[in-house]
Formats: structure tokens, sequence, C-alpha cells
């Protein structure tokens, strides 16, 4: 019934604002999911379980961070088929973001442009929407919270907030993902160069490992990555994960670079890229991380997924698991099950 409602409502939606169409849309999820509504765009979900990283996936498809910034739509979003959610990215503290307008569509070439700026309702809020969800994960759904750092937080100083955000999503996350690859946050992506990145990688492992032990839960630990690294800026980064014992490993975030949208309307927009251009430089940088870390070795392949050919072609690539963000705004929900029907036939 899902492909119906969207053939319906993605006309409308491309004809407003795209944040106003994104808000919306998950203001819309966020009232009618776990209500009869929610048939409208739920979808039987693929089951092709796979376990990665101490982890029982039960298919290999996951929407991205990004999308519910603030958690508000885990269960929603989770009835479309997806084997697991990535929410946030949160900031200790509620922040707006960046000046609007800050969200572009390149609908030639099915991408978007954004500098939205980590806007979000802030760690309380975020935590409090995560422990409202429950059908998601009780249907074996898997959940990863993602964390970043404020833009008033000096980048000297950035340690201070993953450490916060670590300590409050621990209790409740399968997994919990470290964001240093975002453009829009200034001098983020500086932590992932080597001294930078050893420094804030070794304060959180010895925390994680000190919550694990206060626990008894075991929660992986998994860094997001850029697209715009050369190989030897992969090799240092697939060094420091190995080295600080980093379950994992997401490539990629969006691109700063505008090769493949040069003359568009809104090519010449600040901010990350991402749709269908990041395509193949993510794949370079997954097939680069899995020739550096060796196989076994998780990654989560990302960017430009706009069908099930392109998943399958993330695996190819070095991937284990397969996020999407972008690809669900073009194509809608239907993508979802595509991508793990796909997958599943690898």
């Amino acid at each position: 019934m899902s492909l119906i409602p969207y053939a319906f409502a993605r006309p409308f939606l491309f004809g407003m604002d795209p944040e106003h169409a994104h808000e919306l849309t998950l203001g819309t999820i966020a009232r009618l999911q776990n209500t009869p509504a929610q048939c409208t765009w739920a979808q039987t979900r693929i089951q092709d379980p796979v376990t990665i990283a101490g982890l029982r996936f039960p298919n290999r498809i996951g929407l991205a961070a990004g999308l519910d910034k603030n958690g508000r739509c885990i269960d929603g979003l989770g009835a479309m088929g997806f084997g697991f959610i990535e929410v946030g990215t949160v900031t200790p503290k509620a922040q707006p973001g960046n000046d609007k307008p800050r969200m572009f569509r390149l609908p030639q070439k099915q991408a978007l442009i954004n500098r939205l700026g980590f806007n979000n309702e802030g760690l309380d809020s975020f935590i409090a929407n995560v422990k409202r969800s429950h059908s998601f994960r009780h249907h074996g759904g898997l959940l990863g919270l993602n964390i970043g750092k404020n833009a008033a937080t000096p980048i000297e100083r950035a340690v201070d907030d993953y450490l916060i955000g670590l300590d409050g999503v621990f209790p409740h996350a399968d997994y919990i993902t470290v964001n240093i690859s975002s453009p829009n946050t200034k001098n983020l992506r500086q932590l992932q160069s080597d001294e930078a990145l050893d420094a804030l990688l070794g304060p959180l492992q010895a925390r994680r490992l000190a919550l694990q032990d206060a626990s008894g839960r075991q929660v992986p630990l998994f860094v997001k990555i850029a697209p715009d690294l050369d190989e030897d800026q992969v090799a240092v980064i697939a060094g420091s994960l190995r080295r600080h014992g980093i379950d994992g490993v997401i490539a990629t975030n969006t691109t700063i670079a505008r090769d493949a949208v040069q003359g568009l309307p809104h090519a010449h927009e600040t901010g990350g890229l991402s749709g269908a251009p990041v395509f193949e430089a993510s794949n370079r940088v997954i097939r680069l991380l899995r020739s550096a870390l060796g196989g076994g070795y998780p990654i989560i392949g990302v960017g430009g997924v706009m069908s099930g050919e392109d998943a399958r072609a993330k695996l190819q690539a070095g991937a284990d698991l397969v996020q999407i963000y972008t690809g669900l705004i073009y194509k809608g929900p239907a993508l979802v099950p595509e991508c793990a029907r796909a997958m599943a036939r690898l």
C-alpha cells in the first residue's frame, strides 16, 4: 500500500521548500506511527539475518542518520521494512543549526545539498523520544544512536561533548556512531586527522569500556567518515580504528565536491551533497577501507543508493550493511524492500 500514497504525495512535497516538506513528513509519521494509519506506508520486512559487530541485523538495509535527528519517528520509519535505524546526530545541548534556507534539491541528479548544522532538540529530548519508541525494536529492529558536538564547543574541547553524548545514549543504543564527518559544523572534519582522531578515540573507547563493565552490556562503537579523503587519509583512519578497538566504520557522509552537479540550480550552495552524485566517491572509500582493514572488519556503506542494484554494489565494494537517506526521499518507501531483496540474493 505504501506505493500509492507516496506516488500522490511526492509531487505535493516536491512543490514546497525541502525543509518544510521534511518537517511535514516527519511530523505526520510521528503522529501516525503505531496507529492503524501506519498501514499506508508499512511494508513487510525482508528476512535476511546477518551478524555484524556482535549484533544480529534482521536484514542489511538501514536508515542513515540525519533524517530523524531527534528520534521522533523510530517506529514509523522502521515500519518501512528496515533492519536497522540510525537517528541523530544529537548534541549535548539543543541548537538551531545554521541559517535558513539550508536545504536544496537537485532533482536532475537525484541529489540534495544541506547545511543544516546538527539542528536538534538536545540530548535530554532525544533520549526521551528514543525511550518512547517500542514497536520497531520489539519486532527485532536494531537502533543506532549518532552523537556529535555542539557548534559553540571549541574543536579543542570536542571530546567533552562526545563523552557527554556517549554517556547519555549508551543505555539506549544497540550501537553508537561518532559523527566526525559532517561538513556543516565548523572544523569538525579536522577530527579525522591522525593526532586529533587518536585524541578523540582514546577517551571514547576508555569511557565505553567503563560503561560496558558497569552495565554488563556490549554496545559497539562506530565512526562515520567523509567521502572527501585520499588513500593516505583513509589508511590513517583505518589504523586509528584498529588501534583503539573501534568496532566498525560508516562510509560515508555527504561530500563537499561539486563536480557532478556543476551548472545546475543550487549547485553553488555550501553544504554537504548527498544522493546519486556521491555514490562512486562513497564506494571508493569503502574499497580503500576494506583493503586497509582486511576481511571481517564491519563497514556500513552509505551514499547514493537509489536502487537495489546500487545497494548490491555497496556490498561488492566491501560493505557489510547499507544505509539510505536521499534515495528514500526520491524513491519512496518501496526502495527499502527493493534493496533488502537485492542484497539477500548475494
